[in-house]
C-alpha cells in the first residue's frame, strides 16, 4: 500500500465524522438557538468525539462502515452538542 492509498483510506475512515463536525454546531444553533460554546470548539469536539468513536468501531467490530459504529456516531454527536450547549447555559 503506497502512502497515497494508506491517506485515502484514512480520509475514507474518519470522513464521516468531519462531517458531522462542521454540521453539528450548525444544526445544534438551529435546533437550541443562539448561545454556548464558540464554532471552532464544537467542531474540534466533535471531530476528537467522532474520530474516536470511529476508531473504537473499528478495532471493536474488526470492519470500519458498520451501521452501528454509525448509529453510535449520530447518538454520540447529538449528546455532544447538547451538552456543549447546555453546559455554556449554566455560565
Amino acid at each position: 500500500m503506497t502512502f497515497l492509498q494508506m491517506l485515502f483510506h484514512l480520509m475514507g475512515l474518519f470522513m464521516p465524522a468531519l462531517a458531522m463536525a462542521v454540521l453539528m454546531p450548525l444544526a445544534g444553533r438551529w435546533v437550541m438557538g443562539p448561545g454556548g460554546l464558540g464554532w471552532f470548539q464544537r467542531v474540534l469536539g466533535h471531530a476528537l468525539v467522532g474520530s474516536a468513536v470511529l476508531a473504537l468501531g473499528l478495532v471493536l467490530q474488526g470492519h470500519d462502515g458498520r451501521m452501528g459504529t454509525y448509529a453510535v456516531l449520530v447518538l454520540v454527536a447529538g449528546t455532544l452538542e447538547w451538552l456543549m450547549h447546555r453546559a455554556s447555559r449554566r455560565r
